[in-house]
């Protein structure tokens, strides 16, 4: 009777492991419809790239859906995180049909929720609010600015998102003065942060070229160009600004920093020195939006 006890306890743990193991964490990146000249807003090139540094994690499994919304049916089913990287505003894939819901939905499951780039822009009263809830802020027309600057990232939260970033610096066109979640501030961790010298707050900016008052009177703040969020019930979300020009996913550093929140968002484990990846100027160059020379 005892053996048959011990061997029923030991079939009930390795199948315990072996279900563990096997559920892995589902991540599904959305990469929008071709946009910009080449080598701007490449955003299936970008999340084929992410996929595959991914591809090393154990426990994690990443779709991608080029130019859009998925458009197959139980695209999220056992999805623990999304993440959109496309054009936003009033075409934002999040808004449009029943889209807004299908999110609401998720993230009330607890699912991971992030945007990217021109994504993290939504009009103010048709998916503001939402993404407010789902993680923590947004860009707004007028009220947030987009020039093309070089921050300078030189210390970081004690996050996991953060786990390994080392200080680094590259042109693109990051967005700042985020319209906030105030009520839940305190849910919400600044990753990226540098200081807008008066000359890049002064603009111009990319559109429409400022300047605006409330960005210049704002001399010498610092200000988050990428961030996380931790919504009630448990879910998760991130904001980043960067990611416009398709060249600087090269920097090991952004690439890191955003491959850790795509794992934090999932509730995977984020290794301790965040996720490690190498890409050649041969990845970089591959996938690209046929969208005339490079």
């Amino acid at each position: 009777m005892k053996t048959t006890l011990r061997l029923s306890l030991v079939a009930t743990l390795l199948l315990a492991a072996f279900t563990s193991f096997a559920a892995d964490k589902k991540i599904v990146l959305i990469a929008g419809r071709p946009s910009h000249p080449p080598g701007m807003h490449e955003f299936r090139a970008g999340c084929l790239l992410l996929q595959q540094c991914l591809a090393g994690v154990k426990g994690v499994s990443v779709t991608v859906y080029s130019n859009g919304w998925p458009n197959v049916e139980n695209a999220f089913e056992g999805a623990n995180a999304v993440v959109i990287y496309a054009d936003g505003g009033a075409g934002h894939p999040a808004i449009q049909k029943d889209h807004k819901e299908i999110l609401g939905a998720l993230a009330k499951k607890g699912v991971g929720i992030g945007f990217m780039h021109y994504g993290v822009e939504i009009p103010s009263t048709n998916g503001g609010p939402q993404f407010l809830e789902w993680i923590g802020g947004h860009y707004e027309h007028l009220y947030s600015c987009n020039p093309m600057w070089s921050p300078k990232y030189e210390t970081f939260p004690k996050h996991p998102v953060a786990n390994g970033v080392k200080p680094f610096s590259n042109r693109d066109e990051w967005y700042f003065n985020m319209r906030w979640n105030e009520a839940q501030k305190k849910k919400l961790t600044p990753v990226l942060v540098a200081k807008p010298s008066d000359e890049v707050r002064k603009g111009p900016y990319v559109y429409p070229r400022g300047p605006y008052e409330h960005i210049v009177a704002a001399s010498g703040r610092d200000e988050t160009m990428m961030w996380t969020f931790e919504r009630k019930g448990g879910g998760r979300g991130f904001g980043f600004t960067g990611g416009h020009t398709h060249a600087n996913w090269g920097d090991d550093n952004q690439r890191k920093v955003v491959l850790n929140a795509i794992l934090w968002i999932a509730k995977a484990r984020v290794p301790k020195n965040g996720v490690e990846s190498t890409v050649t100027p041969e990845q970089l160059a591959a996938n690209w939006d046929p969208k005339g020379k490079k």
